[in-house]
């Protein structure tokens, strides 16, 4: 007869499961970053902006399901390392759109050996890493789809 589980131990928690997968992850990314002088919450919002330049603030924040408060200093701190600028929204006053310099678009071609080296390090197959990632993609559309319904 197998034991009972208690639902209420530590390693039986897949939230705890997960926060210690981004951890691990966000520290692996540093010693890639580290050459190109981004943090990872750095990269993120060059990695939208990379996909599409030109966003507003709020189309930022929407893609890395950030607020602006988390936001703005990342802004800010890219700002200053002269990889984007900023400038209101012609059509709406109110709005922010952020641009990738000449700057921070040369960086992209740089970056593009992290993921290969992430995947290197992850020590998933290719078939396994599609695998999880299509299993988060599934999770994190539930989760978001229910903070909408709030």
């Amino acid at each position: 007869m197998k034991p009972q589980q208690n639902p209420l131990r530590l390693d039986q928690q897949l939230c705890f499961q997960l926060y210690t997968a981004s951890r691990f992850m966000i520290k692996a990314y540093q010693p890639f970053l580290k050459p190109l002088d981004l943090t990872y919450p750095q990269y993120l919002v060059l990695l939208v902006l990379w996909e599409t330049d030109a966003l507003t603030v709020g189309e930022i924040g929407a893609a890395l399901h950030l607020d602006s408060g988390t936001l703005s200093p990342l802004i800010k701190r890219l700002l200053a390392k002269g990889l984007i600028q900023k400038e209101r929204d012609i059509e709406d006053e109110r709005a922010v759109r952020v641009q990738l310099t000449a700057r921070g678009r040369k960086l992209e071609s740089k970056a593009q050996s992290v993921p290969p080296e992430i995947q290197e390090v992850s020590q998933l197959s290719a078939s396994a890493a599609s695998q999880l990632f299509a299993t988060l993609e599934r999770f994190n559309k539930a989760f978001d789809a229910q903070e909408k319904t709030r």
